[in-house]
């Protein structure tokens, strides 16, 4: 498999007059030795179809190609999106067939071409780097696994655990969806423009949401509600949610968890719990 180095990303970029925008969060990795290790860690097999989000000029997309038995990718670059194609017919031929773009922004997708997707693999966009994870998660449960490549502040908070100083909201809702754990750091040299910030994989596994009588909406907004006040105490912070702190502090109760807590304190099985004794709660006064 040929992939593309500095010369290659730059020479195709100037000859679609692209200019990187952080409008996009576009930084295109460059280092071929960095997409062989992100497809190594990703654990790919034959079987999988990729989903790729924001593959830019295709340097990722090559190496999953070579990897997987599909790739869809999702690019919001019009221009990006129609040269992908190209790219993959000049460097990878044999494997031009087993691609798929859908010119389009990830976080409106609702329908992918070709069999249903099993990993997420991708270079995420930065500045919506959650929500684009979150969604994936949310709209494809074919996902079975996948790894990442975001900000190294945000790799922190996605795989925080409960009662750390990072843990948040991110931290809870990726949780519901799946296991995180951060898989390496990422160098700025390997992109191209190098960015500001340091840059880190993530890789998820999927597995059940909290087994509980509750909606997923119900357990976000209580996380949202939560996290909005994190200073305070479950009892002041969820006050205006549950009606009154004497309500929030019966309803905690009702779930066994201390009112004077904080909200990194408690795991997505704890906010689910709360979610199903607030409505408990809530249905009987």
């Amino acid at each position: 498999m040929t992939l593309l180095g500095p010369a290659d990303v730059r020479r195709l970029a100037a000859d679609l007059g692209i200019r990187p925008t952080k409008k996009w969060g576009q930084n295109f990795v460059v280092d071929a030795n960095t997409v062989r290790r992100i497809v190594r860690t990703a654990g790919l097999d034959a079987a999988d179809v990729v989903l790729e989000v924001g593959p830019g000029l295709g340097s990722l997309t090559l190496g999953l190609l070579d990897a997987a038995a599909r790739v869809v990718a999702i690019e919001i670059d019009p221009a990006l999106a129609e040269q992908l194609p190209r790219t993959v017919a000049s460097y990878a031929p044999e494997h031009a067939d087993r691609l798929d773009v859908v010119a389009a922004d990830a976080l409106t997708v609702d329908a992918l071409p070709g069999p249903a997707p099993t990993a997420l693999v991708a270079n995420l966009p930065y500045n919506v780097a959650v929500p684009v994870l979150l969604r994936a998660l949310e709209r494809w449960p074919s996902l079975r696994h996948g790894l990442v490549m975001v900000q190294a502040e945000v790799a922190d908070r996605i795989t925080a655990p409960p009662g750390s100083r990072t843990y948040g909201v991110p931290s809870v809702k990726v949780a519901w969806w799946a296991s995180a754990r951060r898989a390496g750091a990422v160098p700025r040299a390997v992109f191209w423009p190098v960015p500001n910030v340091d840059s880190a994989l993530v890789a998820v596994t999927r597995r059940e949401p909290p087994a509980l009588d509750v909606s997923r909406k119900d357990v976000f907004a209580l996380v949202d509600a939560a996290f909005a006040q994190r200073r305070k105490s479950l009892r002041a912070a969820l006050s205006g949610y549950a009606g009154s702190p004497s309500d929030a502090e019966r309803v905690l109760l009702a779930a066994d968890i201390d009112p004077l807590a904080r909200g990194e304190s408690l795991s997505v099985g704890d906010f689910a719990r709360l979610a199903t004794a607030l409505r408990s709660v809530g249905s009987s006064s």
